[in-house]
């Protein structure tokens, strides 16, 4: 009686403990990470020197990253976004207001336009470990202002990550995004109403292509949930 007792049980227990054993691998392969845009550690800064021109500087610290993290793979996929409110020109209100003009081309509100990018399946040199840099490299859509680029193509992003904290789990992500042309986004004077008298005087000042620098600490979305 104990013994077909037993038989039962086990034919009960053993496809509870085959769930719980893959359920298990799963949440040990893969992880949500957040960068979270309130922290103010993380930084977007975008640089345009004009040869014959100025050496314009956009600067944000307001970058909001959602990443799923597969340790099993070393990918990581996601999305990440800056508002455009919160991108300062060389710390200068006017130019600020004019680089608004020029990203909505004056035909949208501010407050309703991002810079972001998306990315899947990015594959790291190496799995996360603390102290140890892993490389990766990829293209990756961008939009502005809900505009892809004007050739359908994809801007090449290249940099690092590494795990600073093993105990709360934050990921420092340093990322780059050289030759980022502004024109193909129709960033500019020429495609924005009220500037087009400027555009002669300003074709040599303003360079349109430049580099994206981002620096990122990313933790997983559960830990920041239950730190609130």
């Amino acid at each position: 009686m104990n013994r077909t007792r037993a038989q039962a049980i086990a034919r009960i227990s053993s496809p509870i403990l085959l769930l719980s054993t893959i359920v298990f691998s799963v949440h040990a392969r893969a992880e949500d990470l957040k960068v979270n845009p309130e922290n103010g550690n993380n930084t977007f800064t975008a640089i345009f020197d004009a040869p014959l021109g100025e050496r314009i500087t956009a600067v944000s610290s307001s970058v909001s990253c959602d990443i799923a993290y597969d340790e099993k793979s070393a990918t990581a996929s996601g999305r990440c976004s800056v508002p455009l409110t919160t991108v300062m020109v060389d710390n200068e209100k006017t130019k600020t207001e004019h680089f608004r003009d020029w990203a909505t081309n004056k035909k949208s509100k501010p407050q309703a336009c991002t810079f972001e990018a998306k990315f899947a399946d990015i594959k790291l040199s190496e799995p996360l470990a603390p102290e140890k840099s892993a490389k990766f490299s990829a293209d990756a859509p961008f939009t502005i202002c809900g505009r892809n680029r004007s050739d359908g193509g994809k801007e090449h992003v290249e940099g690092s990550a590494v795990l600073v904290s093993a105990e709360s789990k934050t990921i420092r992500i340093r990322a780059r995004v050289p030759k980022f042309n502004r024109d193909a986004y129709q960033i500019g004077p020429k495609y924005t109403d009220g500037w087009f008298a400027r555009v002669q005087s300003l074709a040599k000042v303003v360079a349109e292509e430049g580099e994206i620098e981002l620096t990122l600490f990313a933790r997983p979305s559960s830990a920041q949930h239950s730190s609130r």
